[in-house]
């Protein structure tokens, strides 16, 4: 049957995902279009294809029985010089991303870590010293949140692209809802 690689992430939504592969991009990384800006809860790992159904299941339940939390990215940092890599900081629900991540490792696909879990989103990895350089101080303003709903299993492809196989959406925020008020528009100037 084969194996294929996998990774297991939280996607930065809209706008702030593509604005952070485009800046990638332009610091010279020369994977930022293969990569979807992420926070990583699985790093690439590599499975024999039989095991996808049992993970597919174990990550379904993972997702049931977690809760929408929110997140919030502010300012950067880097991991050099243990790694050439520069990221945009998690500043707000790192305890919620270790405890999913511990939860995707410990199913059927089990991975150790290399390096202490630190949830981030990478902006810059094995490039240029002046564009790692560049990239910690073009973005060290940036400030992006939302409201994380799940997470999704990725398969990176021959062509070193990764795409995603399937979403797995949390189960249900036990807030109560907030009913959506109509705003009354203002009259168009003809």
């Amino acid at each position: 049957m084969g194996s294929t690689t996998i990774g297991v992430s939280i996607a930065v939504p809209e706008p702030y995902g593509r604005l952070l592969q485009e800046r990638r991009a332009s610091y010279g990384d020369p994977v930022a279009y293969a990569i979807p800006t992420h926070i990583t809860l699985l790093p690439p790992t590599e499975v024999a294809c039989a095991q996808l159904p049992a993970f597919g299941r174990h990550l379904a339940d993972v997702a049931a029985g977690s809760r929408p939390f929110a997140l919030r990215l502010d300012g950067t940092d880097s991991f050099r010089p243990l790694s050439s890599v520069v990221y945009v900081k998690v500043v707000e629900g790192v305890p919620a991303c270790a405890a999913l991540q511990e939860a995707v490792r410990s199913g059927p696909v089990r991975r150790e870590l290399l390096f202490p879990y630190h949830p981030h989103v990478t902006v810059a990895h094995d490039i240029a010293e002046e564009a790692m350089d560049r990239a910690l101080v073009d973005l060290a303003g940036f400030t992006a949140q939302w409201r994380a709903n799940g997470f999704a299993l990725y398969e990176q492809g021959l062509d070193g692209v990764w795409r995603k196989i399937r979403d797995y959406p949390f189960g249900p925020d036990p807030r109560p809802a907030v009913p959506h008020q109509a705003t009354r528009e203002p009259a168009s100037r003809l």
